[in-house]
């Protein structure tokens, strides 16, 4: 009898668990108002550069940059280097500001870690299936931030792509 009740029981702790987080603990998605400005540093120029050479060499169109897209990733960057991790947390409260603020059809996102140069983690990227996907997309526009880590010196990398709606 007590392990069917706490069968039951389980997956609503859960829930609650996954849904009792503080604010402290995501990130700032709230804002509706576009970021215009960004200070890019190397890294993310050469990553641009890299992802439209590449996109170019495919024979896909290129992609403009926009800030406020490099602003969301630069918070999530932040946000993993805060927590210590390296996932897609919040990628779709990024997805959502994007949609709105932007006008966005289509989200996506890379990310990486630790790697030394834009062509390490570009490389990393077209070999894996999912992030080449990413590259090769059927997008207009995208935001890139490489963040480094203080304490560590690592860098983390997010790379999101969007298509704006016609």
């Amino acid at each position: 009898m007590k392990a069917k009740m706490f069968r039951a029981l389980l997956p609503l702790a859960i829930v609650f668990t996954m849904v009792s987080c503080s604010s402290d603990q995501s990130e700032d998605t709230s804002s509706q108002k576009v970021v215009t400005t960004y200070n890019y540093n190397d890294t993310e120029l050469k990553l641009v550069t890299l992802i439209n050479d590449y996109r170019a060499s495919q024979g896909l169109n290129t992609l403009e940059v926009i800030n406020h897209i490099s602003y969301k990733s630069e918070e999530h960057n932040i946000y993993m280097i805060d927590n210590k991790v390296v996932n897609h947390d919040y990628f779709q409260q990024r997805s959502n500001n994007l949609v709105q603020v932007l006008g966005a059809a289509r989200v996506g996102e890379n990310i990486a870690y630790n790697y030394q140069s834009a062509e390490s983690a570009m490389s990393a990227w077209l070999n894996s299936p999912a992030h080449k996907e990413n590259i090769e997309g059927d997008y207009t526009h995208l935001g890139i931030s490489v963040t480094i880590d203080q304490s560590t010196g690592k860098k983390y990398y997010t790379n999101m792509f969007m298509k704006k709606r016609s």
